[in-house]
């Protein structure tokens, strides 16, 4: 299936968050454990200058599918200004359905247009899906923090995987 991907807009705010939410509820997306508002997300969008931090969704016939975010990486320290995090989620309703492919295809091949070198991405241990959706894509497990996240007494560590691109 083909995804029309693009930049995000205010409008988007509802579908991200309904999305998000649904990543929470999983126990497996994001350390998130509580649900954020659409005033949260809205915050959060307003930090992700398009032309150096964009956040990119996928639509299928007018319904957002998914969505995908190139954050900075510790803001404000110059030497670190090409490095970024990708992160992805995608509605319930369409996961398995190449979504997150196409939007992580989309931001590594954006990247360099926009001064990236160095793509990564931080997931819980316990994600098999986006293990297996960043290697597809030549990431490479670059570090591993055991135990740090705690949800409701069971523990997981974080994972780093990272990419560095072609520029």
């Amino acid at each position: 299936m083909k995804y029309r991907i693009r930049t995000a807009t205010d409008t988007d705010v509802p579908a991200i968050t309904e999305i998000y939410n649904q990543a929470i509820a999983l126990g497996n997306a994001t350390a998130h454990v509580t649900p954020v508002t659409e005033s949260d997300r809205q915050a959060w969008l307003a930090e992700h200058a398009p032309d150096m931090h964009p956040v990119y969704v996928a639509e299928d016939e007018n319904t957002i599918t998914g969505y995908c975010s190139i954050s900075a990486y510790r803001p404000g320290r110059a030497a670190l200004r090409h490095t970024a995090e990708i992160s992805y989620y995608v509605h319930e309703d369409f996961r398995g359905q190449s979504v997150g492919s196409a939007l992580v295809e989309h931001a590594i091949r954006e990247c360099p247009e926009i001064g990236i070198r160095t793509l990564f991405a931080i997931l819980l241990d316990n994600n098999p899906g986006s293990v297996a959706l960043l290697e597809k894509f030549d990431f490479q497990q670059w570090g591993h923090m055991p135990d740090v996240a705690d949800f409701d007494g069971t523990e997981v560590g974080h994972l780093y995987y990272g990419l560095r691109l072609s520029v």
